[in-house]
């Protein structure tokens, strides 16, 4: 029989490496595939990490004051500016997005915020993650709360889906939570341990109840483990990506959406957008790598035939201000822009009105439009959830757009 110090250090291993749910239900056949019945629409959500700077990204090249604020910072049209609507532009490095938005395929929503905005990272991140408003702090996040509402029936750990060794706030509900994974063979790998093995083969006695959520627990990872990579064989990409973990996460996203693994929500983040200092170049990379790794994703998922039931939210935790520090960088801001892209956009191109950069907030950006509008939107017209109970209250949702 296994000791009390090998299950302990087994179930640490479990709850710091495998980042398991709170699901009490085995696994089994027709578990497994009652997911397909609540199949239909997925959500991809790429976070940016650091605060990306959302007037070089989506660039007022028509506004004087843009160029007054960032004499140096500033990108002229002949950088060689991806032309939009409305007097804005893509940054140079985002050529394959601009692909997409003149396919009909992404939309640019601008100046979007929250009331009272923070500017620390770690809140105002928490505050995008959860949902919340910045006077009030949540424990659980907005998708993880949709898993709460909209998965009673499967309980399944995949329905959410981080590929990362660590689980966001955003995927953390009250009953359920995200599974985070770097790769389906590495989380397969972690479970097939003969200690890990061996406890999710044996049975507790019944006295024992939390012992027995442990076992249960381990044993529904390895299931969800051993599912997730059997399943990811049956597609490989043969696409391109870019070689960097943030191109290295979307492949296996699109390859698990492509297998047929049937996840609702899947989360991948690229890092390093905190650009206090010589912006540019730094910026440029990132962008760059958001741009053609999202372009090699949607050309995956359009010749499996996937593009069309996915929606991708692309979003920061703030912008930057509105003009340059004297390290040629910019420092952390307000409002920012956010990105959807998709086969299914009803509404597409330049969503709203171009940053106001004349009536500012102490050098900030006014946000014109609260992230949970957003949230409400997806939740509610992209996933058909409750968006009301979901944010915990009504936000006027974006007519038509998806």
């Amino acid at each position: 029989m296994t000791t009390r110090r090998d299950f302990l250090k087994a179930s640490t291993l479990a709850s710091t490496l495998l980042f398991v749910p709170s699901f009490l239900h085995r696994l089994d056949a027709h578990s497994l595939l009652s997911l397909r019945d609540a199949a239909g629409r997925r959500l991809v959500v790429v976070q940016l990490s650091g605060g990306n700077d959302g007037l070089n990204t989506v660039i007022p090249f028509e506004d004087d004051l843009y160029f007054k604020a960032r004499p140096t910072l500033g990108i002229r049209p002949q950088s060689g500016i991806h032309t939009l609507d409305k007097g804005l532009g893509f940054n140079p490095a985002m050529r394959r997005l601009k692909g997409l938005y003149d396919q009909g395929h992404v939309a640019v929503l601008n100046s979007v915020g929250y009331p009272n905005p923070d500017r620390s990272h770690f809140r105002s991140m928490d505050i995008w993650q959860s949902g919340s408003g910045a006077d009030e702090s949540l424990t659980t996040g907005w998708l993880g709360r949709y898993l709460d509402s909209n998965c009673a029936p499967c309980a399944l750990p995949y329905n959410g889906v981080e590929v990362d060794d660590t689980l966001s706030l955003a995927m953390k509900g009250r009953q359920r939570k995200g599974l985070a994974l770097k790769s389906p063979e590495k989380f397969h790998q972690l479970t097939q341990g003969r200690l890990l093995a061996k406890i999710g083969r044996e049975q507790p006695g019944s006295s024992l109840s939390e012992v027995d959520y442990l076992y249960k627990t381990l044993a529904e990872t390895a299931s969800s483990a051993d599912y997730l990579y059997q399943k990811s064989k049956v597609y490989k990409s043969a696409v391109t990506y870019p070689n960097s973990e943030f191109g290295k996460s979307l492949k296996i996203t699109a390859e698990l959406i492509n297998s047929g693994v049937e996840s609702r929500v899947f989360y991948v983040s690229l890092s390093g957008f905190d650009t206090h200092v010589r912006q540019q170049e730094q910026q440029a990379r990132l962008l760059g790598d958001l741009s053609e790794g999202l372009g090699s994703f949607a050309e995956d998922l359009q010749k499996a035939g996937n593009f069309d039931d996915t929606l991708v939210l692309v979003f920061s935790e703030f912008g930057r201000r509105v003009g340059q520090n004297a390290s040629n960088g910019t420092d952390h801001g307000t409002a920012n822009n956010v990105l959807l892209l998709g086969g299914g956009l009803r509404r597409k191109g330049i969503l709203n009105n171009a940053p106001n950069l004349q009536n500012l907030d102490a050098g900030d950006l006014k946000y014109q439009l609260d992230f949970r509008s957003v949230y409400a939107t997806v939740l509610h017209d992209w996933l058909q959830a409750d968006d009301k109970v979901i944010l915990g209250s009504s936000f006027e949702r974006l007519k038509g757009l998806v």
